[in-house]
Order: C-alpha cells, then sequence, then structure tokens
C-alpha cells in the first residue's frame, strides 16, 4: 500500500511529531465517495442553472519565505516583523509558501490571526523539514481534500529522490471549496522546484502536468510556486504552459512593475527574471498581478518578493 499523506495543521502535524513519517491511509481517504461526487455535480449543474452574477474575486499569494535561521543578517528574529507586515497589507485568501519550516510556519499563522488555517509537510516526511504550505482564509475557503506527492519517480514513498535533486521535493495540493461562490470549488497546487538539478525540474514539470489531468476536469486549477526556472527561458516552464497551463504574469489585464523575483537581499532587479509564478487553467481570468516590494527599515521579509495575483475562476 503507498504511503499517502492527508495532513492538517491542528491534527496531522501533532501526530507527525510523535511518528515523523505519515501512516498509510487507503486511497479512499482521498477520493471522494459517489454521494459526495454526485453532490458536487448537483452543486455545478445547480449553479450552472443559476442566473449569471460576477463571481467574486480572489487574491492568490506565492511567495517563497527564506527558511528561519538565527543567522545574521536577516535572521528569523528580524524578519518576521517584516513578514507579518507585509502579510497583514496583503491579506490574499490564498497563500502558496515554500520552504517554511515548522516554527516558522506557526509564527505567520499567529501574525495571519484567527481567520487563516494552513495545510502542509515537510518534504523529509516529518514536521521539523521544510514544507511546501498553504495558508487559506477560513472565512472565505474550506478545505474539502488534501495531499502531499513526492516530486520523483516514486511519488507516494515519502522523502523519495530519484532525480539528483538536492533535496526530496514535494507538490501539495488542496481542494477548496468557495464559501463566497455557491460553494465552488477549485484546486491549488503548491511546489518548490529543484535549484540544483535542470533534468529534475524538467521531470518534476511533467509529473506535475500528470498529476493536474487527474484531477476533476471540471473545476479550475491554481498553480504556486518557486519553480527555480526562469519564466519563458527554461524547458520545465515550456512544458507546464504547453500543458494548457497559464502563465497569470503574462495573461494579467494590469500588472506592477516586475522585478527579479529572486533578489537575495540586495537591490532590486528591475525587469529581471521571474522564477517565482502563478499559473492556473485555461478559462480563469487574470485582473491584476503584482510584486510586492515591502520593507521596513532596509529589512525585506524573505531573499523572494512575493508574486500576487487577483483571480475570478469563471
Amino acid at each position: 500500500m503507498p504511503n499517502q499523506r492527508r495532513v492538517t495543521r491542528r491534527l496531522g502535524l501533532k501526530a507527525l511529531l510523535a511518528a515523523t513519517v505519515t501512516l498509510p491511509l487507503s486511497s479512499a481517504a482521498i477520493i471522494p465517495s459517489a454521494a459526495s461526487s454526485a453532490a458536487s455535480r448537483s452543486r455545478r449543474a445547480s449553479t450552472l442553472a443559476a442566473p449569471s452574477r460576477p463571481a467574486p474575486r480572489l487574491d492568490v499569494m506565492t511567495f517563497n519565505l527564506r527558511y528561519a535561521s538565527s543567522a545574521e543578517p536577516n535572521s528569523w528574529a528580524d524578519r518576521r516583523p517584516v513578514m507579518r507586515e507585509l502579510l497583514r497589507r496583503a491579506r490574499p485568501q490564498v497563500i502558496g509558501t515554500q520552504e517554511g519550516l515548522y516554527q516558522q510556519l506557526r509564527d505567520i499563522d499567529t501574525d495571519l490571526g484567527p481567520h487563516y488555517d494552513w495545510i502542509g509537510t515537510g518534504r523529509e516526511g516529518g514536521s521539523r523539514d521544510e514544507s511546501t504550505a498553504v495558508y487559506y482564509d477560513i472565512r472565505r475557503l474550506a478545505p474539502v481534500e488534501h495531499y502531499t506527492f513526492w516530486l520523483s519517480d516514486t511519488p507516494e514513498v515519502v522523502r523519495s529522490n530519484t532525480w539528483n535533486a538536492a533535496f526530496p521535493r514535494i507538490v501539495t495540493w488542496v481542494r477548496f471549496r468557495d464559501l463566497a461562490d455557491d460553494g465552488r470549488e477549485f484546486y491549488v497546487a503548491n511546489t518548490h522546484f529543484d535549484q540544483r538539478s535542470q533534468y529534475a525540474r524538467e521531470r518534476s514539470a511533467a509529473l506535475l502536468v500528470r498529476r493536474i489531468a487527474e484531477f476533476d476536469r471540471a473545476l479550475p486549477v491554481v498553480v504556486t510556486g518557486d519553480f527555480n526556472a526562469y519564466a519563458h527561458k527554461n524547458p520545465a516552464y515550456d512544458t507546464l504552459v504547453d500543458s494548457g497551463l497559464v502563465d497569470t504574469w503574462d495573461a494579467a489585464k494590469h500588472r506592477g512593475p516586475r522585478y527579479a523575483t529572486f533578489h537575495g537581499y540586495h537591490r532590486l532587479r528591475p525587469d529581471g527574471d521571474r522564477i517565482d509564478w502563478i499559473l492556473t487553467s485555461p478559462g480563469v481570468t487574470t485582473h491584476r498581478a503584482t510584486m510586492d516590494t515591502f520593507s521596513m527599515q532596509g529589512q525585506f521579509p524573505s531573499d523572494h518578493l512575493p508574486v500576487q495575483v487577483s483571480l475570478s475562476l469563471r
């Protein structure tokens, strides 16, 4: 039986503290029952029959947090207040994060306040290592199911790494119900591709495309991540957009200034290359795309800029 993961903040990660790796679950744990599938189809049918009205916009952010460290400069203690202020100002309904460590993720959860929750687990199979956690506004969204798989030839094997990546790499996906849009559902898939191996990035992109193809095709998909690959200049990017996924930065009706999304705590580079992207399935409208350059007294919250988009999923 493959190792499968459905880890939530309040329950799953507490269990992981005791058991470091996930317990095997049956495949039924992540596949909706016939009754729930029928109910979902019924909701979609009734929604389609209802009078048309503008879809509420959904604000989505992707943000490589830079893992928490006590090393100076740019320690987590120095960065956390800046991160807190940036996120409180931005208030996206979904935040796909990369590199967050467990205590760092808990700090961010505290700083976001009681209206947010998160889903994620560590890439090594425990709670102490880096995660691709997804935060969401509980006033707007309710998770229906979620899953984590490894970017390798054995995606269900915890901490597997078969493509010469520097570290095991993962994708965390969540199917959400939008409480502000008649219960419509959509997927968010969040990932962090390897920084060392181009081969791993290309294989990761191909696997991600295959897994997205297994989603309910009637539902929109939003992909967030640090892909460690330049948009428009890397075969991994080509694989994803050639599959039909849309680069929201290119598709946006309005865009803010563009910078290199990785700045390494140095001066921002206007018109630089993007390695942090948000992609969507066709049919999603991107109203605006921005890069948040917020800092306080010269301190950035991370060595990456967060990218945020405003979407209509229908």
